[in-house]
């Protein structure tokens, strides 16, 4: 169940905070039905190609500029981009990828429904930098990060 109330700017959900894939990312509302978090998306920080099979997801976007890409599961990628005020929609089952591709860092807010496993997720992935553990981890919490593309 979801506690009545506000979340301030400065605070977050039992004072946690996370640093996964060089962002940070704060809790803002966690109940089983929803899970918002505000991200830190630092310049040429990216989240690589993944799907969420069991959950929408979406991003509105504070500051800066995205760049979402799709498809990358069909081999037929369409890029996205998304400034301040611009809502990104990623339904379940389609696979995206999120990339800072500017020289500025940009912030945002996520949400995923219903929430899932994501907040362990994110309590789990705190720090972690070896991409196999990541993907490892990852799959444990239903989200698939897809296999690089071939170099060739």
């Amino acid at each position: 169940m979801m506690d009545i109330g506000v979340t301030p700017s400065d605070g977050h959900v039992g004072d946690k905070a996370w640093t996964v894939v060089g962002q940070t990312y704060t809790p803002k509302l966690h109940s089983p039905h929803a899970f918002l978090w505000h991200a830190h998306i630092p310049a040429g920080t990216f989240v690589p190609p993944h799907c969420h099979p069991t959950q929408d997801e979406w991003i509105a976007v504070l500051t800066g500029t995205l760049e979402v890409e799709f498809g990358h599961d069909a081999g037929a990628v369409s890029t996205h981009s998304a400034g301040p005020g611009d809502l990104v929609r990623m339904p379940m089952g389609q696979s995206h990828a999120i990339f800072n591709r500017t020289d500025a860092a940009a912030t945002s807010l996520f949400g995923v429904a219903p929430a899932r496993k994501l907040f362990d997720l994110f309590t789990q992935l705190d720090g972690v930098t070896d991409p196999a553990e990541l993907v490892r981890l990852s799959a444990l919490h239903e989200v698939d990060f897809l296999p690089p593309p071939d170099a060739g």
